[in-house]
């Protein structure tokens, strides 16, 4: 991938996620200008939705176990509820696609998403290590309790906030 294709890339999955949280109505922003030139189809796009869920999570969880070091399993539910809230269109899309794959491929490759997903929350809570056979399932119960005691999305999505490095700096920061 040159330079400019990954620019173009990372623009248009801005551009997607804005649209996603803006819609919130679960469906694949395939109509954004460029995404089927830069995404080889829903798949593609959709991982790439997923990756950028997975690293903002990660990211927020890191940075709720700094505030709440002694109490792990609130840190990571808390994290879930934060991500959740700045990306909730990703997740209603991510949510639909799960729940109803467009094929076979889609629906291994989000079955194999989420079980990675759900062992780095019960890593994270210190639950369980990344061999563990049971760090899915620890996993799972972490993301049901922070599901379960989410707060209701709100209709009038917030503004997205672009995650440039100024914006990530000044975050850093306020922190």
């Amino acid at each position: 991938m040159t330079w400019n294709a990954f620019h173009s890339r990372g623009e248009i999955l801005r551009t997607v996620t804005a649209a996603a949280d803006a819609r919130l109505d679960g469906l694949l922003p395939m109509d954004v200008d460029g995404v089927r030139e830069v995404f080889d189809d829903e798949l593609d796009l959709l991982g790439a939705l997923h990756l950028k869920w997975y690293t903002w999570l990660a990211g927020r969880i890191d940075r709720h176990l700094m505030s709440q070091p002694l109490d792990l399993d609130a840190a990571v539910i808390g994290a879930w509820h934060a991500t959740a809230e700045e990306l909730p269109g990703v997740r209603m899309v991510l949510d639909h696609h799960h729940e109803h794959p467009l094929d076979a491929a889609m629906a291994d490759t989000l079955a194999t998403a989420a079980a990675k997903e759900q062992i780095m929350l019960a890593v994270m809570a210190g639950r369980a290590g990344t061999d563990n056979v049971g760090a899915a399932s620890v996993g799972a119960t972490l993301e049901s309790r922070a599901r379960a005691s989410r707060p209701p999305v709100r209709r009038t999505p917030q503004a997205h906030r672009a995650a440039g490095l100024i914006d990530r700096l000044k975050a850093v920061v306020a922190a």
